[in-house]
C-alpha cells in the first residue's frame, strides 16, 4: 500500500511531527540538521543557542575548511605527472583518446583524464621455435628471434587487443611459410641467410594491415637442426660441406699466393735475359772495337803485333796461377818453383827446405829439331821478358 493513500498517514516520510501539515521539509531545517551532526562529530553540541555552542560551531567550520584545503591540495598533487624520456603518454578523457603526451612534466585532471605510458625506445625480443615441414617433406626444428620496438604509441594501444601476441602469431606464420618453401639442406646450411631475409619480408607484409604500431629492427636465425633421430647423420653431412668450403678457400688462398711469386720469377727471368742480351751485345761491340784498333797495327807490323798479343795473353794466364815456369839459360832444363808453398812457409817463419832433384824436370829430347827448340826457347824467353 502506498504511503500517501488515505487512512495511512503514519508512513508519510515528510510528515510534520508537530501537526497534521503534510509536505516536504524546509531546506533550512535540513541544513541545520546536517550542521548539528557535523558539530557532534567535531566535539560541538548538537543543539542550543548558548555561547559554548557558537564556539563549537566556529571550530567545526575551521576544521571543515582545513579538511577541504587538504583534500584540494592532495587532488592537485595527483594531477601532476611525469613522462620518462623513453616513453610517450596516451591521454584519455573519460575513456576517449585526446592526444600524445611528450616526455616531461605534465598536467591532467584526476578522475577525468587518464594517462597510459608506452615505452617507444626499448628494443624488445620475441622468440619463435618449433618443428616445421620443409619443401622436400623433411622435418626440421627452427629457432628464430625478432627484435622490435614501438613506433606508434596510439596504434600499439588501440589497434589490437594484444600487439605482442599478434606479432608472435604473425612471426610463427611467416616462419612456417618460408621454411615450407625451402629445402632442408638450404635451411640447415647454405640458405640460412635467405630464410632470414624472407621471414623478415613476410612478417612485415603480415603485420602491415593490422597497424600494430611496431617496427621490426632485426630478425636473427638462431638455430636449425634436424630431429634427434637423424641428427648424427646430418652433423656428418654438414661437417663434410664445411670441409669442402674450407678446402676451396685454402686452394684459393694458395693460388693467390703462388701466382704473384710465379709472376715475379717470370719478370726476374725476363730482366735477367734482357741484361744478358745487352751484356753480350756490348761485349761483342767491345771486341769488334778492339779488333778494329788492332787491325791497322797488325797490318803495319805483323810480327811485333803478334808478339805483343802473345805476351798480353801469357800475362793474363800466369796472373791466374801461383806456379811460375823459369827458363834456365844455356840449356833445355825447365825448373818449377813452388812459390805458393814458399810464401806460406815464409809467412809462418819457417825456412824453405832445399828443392829435391825430383822437382826438376829435364827435357832430354835430343831428337827434337832445332826449329822446335828455338821456338820453345823464344816462347820462354818471351814469357820471362
Amino acid at each position: 500500500m502506498a504511503w500517501n493513500e488515505p487512512g495511512n498517514n503514519d508512513k508519510d516520510p515528510w510528515k510534520n511531527k508537530g501537526g497534521n501539515n503534510q509536505g516536504p521539509p524546509d531546506l533550512d531545517d535540513l541544513f541545520k540538521d546536517l550542521g548539528n551532526k557535523f558539530n557532534g562529530i567535531f566535539g560541538g553540541k548538537s543543539g542550543g543557542s548558548t555561547g559554548g555552542g557558537n564556539a563549537g560551531g566556529s571550530f567545526s567550520g575551521v576544521a571543515v575548511t582545513l579538511a577541504l584545503f587538504i583534500a584540494l591540495f592532495a587532488y592537485l598533487f595527483t594531477c601532476v605527472y611525469t613522462i620518462k624520456e623513453a616513453e610517450r603518454g596516451i591521454k584519455l578523457r573519460f575513456g576517449e583518446y585526446v592526444g600524445i603526451v611528450e616526455p616531461g612534466l605534465s598536467w591532467k585532471w584526476t578522475f577525468i583524464e587518464n594517462i597510459i605510458p608506452v615505452d617507444v625506445q626499448t628494443t624488445r625480443d620475441l622468440p619463435a621455435s618449433g618443428f616445421m615441414l620443409t619443401q622436400d617433406e623433411n622435418v626440421v626444428r627452427v629457432e628464430m628471434q625478432v627484435q622490435y620496438r614501438v613506433e606508434n604509441a596510439r596504434n600499439y594501444v588501440f589497434s589490437v587487443t594484444n600487439p605482442d601476441d599478434s606479432l608472435s602469431q604473425s612471426l610463427d606464420s611467416a616462419l612456417r611459410y618460408v621454411v615450407g618453401h625451402q629445402k632442408m639442406d638450404d635451411v640447415l646450411t647454405s640458405g640460412r641467410e635467405v630464410v632470414r631475409q624472407q621471414v623478415w619480408s613476410e612478417l612485415e607484409k603480415i603485420i602491415e594491415p593490422y597497424n600494430l604500431g611496431l617496427i621490426i629492427v632485426d630478425v636473427n636465425f638462431k638455430d636449425a637442426r634436424p630431429p634427434e633421430e637423424v641428427k648424427d647423420a646430418f652433423d656428418d653431412a654438414i661437417a663434410a660441406q664445411e670441409d669442402e668450403i674450407r678446402f676451396l678457400r685454402e686452394a684459393e688462398a694458395y693460388a693467390r699466393g703462388i701466382e704473384p711469386r710465379a709472376r715475379g720469377r717470370v719478370k726476374r727471368m725476363e730482366q735477367e735475359a734482357l741484361a744478358y742480351k745487352e751484356q753480350t751485345v756490348l761485349d761483342a761491340e767491345g771486341a769488334v772495337a778492339r779488333f778494329d784498333k788492332i787491325l791497322p797495327e797488325y797490318q803495319a807490323a805483323p810480327e811485333v803485333t803478334r808478339q805483343r798479343l802473345y805476351m798480353a795473353t801469357m800475362e793474363k794466364v800466369y796472373s791466374r796461377t801461383s806456379k811460375v815456369m823459369v827458363d834456365v839459360d844455356g840449356g833445355n832444363n825447365i825448373m818449377y818453383l813452388p812459390l805458393d808453398k814458399i810464401m806460406q812457409q815464409h809467412s809462418s817463419g819457417s825456412r824453405i827446405a832445399p828443392q829435391s832433384p825430383s822437382s826438376i824436370s829435364t827435357n832430354t829430347s835430343k831428337n827434337s829439331s832445332p826449329t822446335s827448340s828455338s821456338s820453345r826457347s823464344d816462347r820462354f824467353n818471351g814469357g820471362r821478358n
